[in-house]
């Protein structure tokens, strides 16, 4: 079986594409067969680094029924290759709020000869609900040789970092709430925009707090790694990040949807989507949290790295591994 990773057409770096080629990469270092596939030439892709098969053109491949074709949910045109050459077809669900967001009118996927992996417990839960599908469930990977906490975070002002991409306007209003309600507060806001890598592992090393803003979400990634980096998160879940976030004592949202067991306890302070009332309100309990510091803090950061130990590159790798000799 050899398998082939539709790659989308896209100017800007994303998360979703980078989880592919992370794919990619673990099965050809494993001796499997495999092949990037990209819709355009010039779309952004990672950095090709040893372990990653060279990307070819959509026009140069030719599918059998033994292979697989592996697509992103936001992209459904893209299965035309895979579905045409009865080749066994395969949708990567990074992102619930995609899953239905390009179908053609009159086409359902229950009517389409495919099958589903989900990037996160509610995912999977959510197109249980919908597709009446059960999928296995791939999460990411956090590099944890990049992302790791400091030996101690520095005394002064607590600084909170945050990330303007994702719902700019929505990060203002708590910040503005917060500024309202605390007026003169020692606090630094730290913007995490235009860096690399590096640059986001450093920024967030050095914070206290992570104010969390996206949503809709799969499983993301950017308060992965502020838990990874030792900050105490505060923000929006976007639905999927429930796979993983679990509330500290004191904060009020309770999902109404299932969650997994998981064997750490609370490790941020979360708010229901959109809530930037409640968020403001979290954003003050963590830095009481800080300032206090003590056995409640200490939990909760260890809480934050035992999360990280279930999302490791070396936990994505296995389960890549198993998932396709299930396959």
């Amino acid at each position: 079986m050899k398998t082939y990773i539709f790659i989308p057409p896209v100017r800007k770096p994303t998360g979703g594409i980078t989880v592919f080629c992370q794919i990619a990469s673990i099965l050809a270092r494993h001796g499997k067969d495999v092949q990037l596939v990209m819709r355009e030439k010039g779309s952004w892709m990672p950095q090709i680094a040893e372990g990653y098969p060279d990307p070819v053109h959509w026009d140069e491949v030719k599918l059998t029924t033994d292979d697989l074709w592996l697509v992103p949910e936001g992209w459904v045109n893209s299965l035309a290759p895979g579905l045409n050459a009865g080749a066994r077809c395969v949708v990567y669900c990074q992102n619930w709020a995609y899953l239905f967001s390009s179908l053609p009118e009159g086409v359902s996927w229950t009517n389409l000869p495919v099958s589903f992996l989900a990037v996160s417990h509610p995912v999977e839960w959510f197109m249980q609900q919908t597709v009446g599908k059960v999928s296995p469930i791939l999460r990411p990977g956090i590099d944890t040789n990049l992302f790791y906490p400091p030996e101690k975070k520095s005394g002064g002002k607590i600084k909170i970092a945050y990330m303007p991409r994702k719902n700019k306007a929505l990060v203002s209003q708590i910040k503005s709430i917060f500024e309202s309600r605390n007026p003169g507060a020692e606090v630094r806001w730290v913007e995490i925009a235009g860096m690399d890598a590096q640059g986001v592992a450093d920024a967030l090393r050095s914070c206290h707090i992570f104010l969390v803003s996206g949503f809709p979400e799969g499983c993301p990634l950017p308060p992965l790694e502020s838990l990874a980096s030792g900050c105490i998160p505060v923000g929006f879940s976007g639905f999927g990040g429930w796979d993983y976030m679990r509330q500290i004592e004191g904060a009020t949202f309770k999902p109404w949807w299932p969650l997994r067991e998981v064997p750490w306890s609370g490790n941020g302070f979360w708010s229901a989507d959109a809530d930037v009332l409640d968020a403001a309100f979290n954003l003050e309990k963590a830095i009481i949290l800080w300032r206090e510091g003590g056995s409640i803090l200490d939990s909760a950061l260890e809480a934050g790295q035992q999360t990280i130990r279930s999302y490791t590159m070396e936990e994505q790798e296995k389960t890549v591994l198993d998932i396709w000799d299930n396959f």
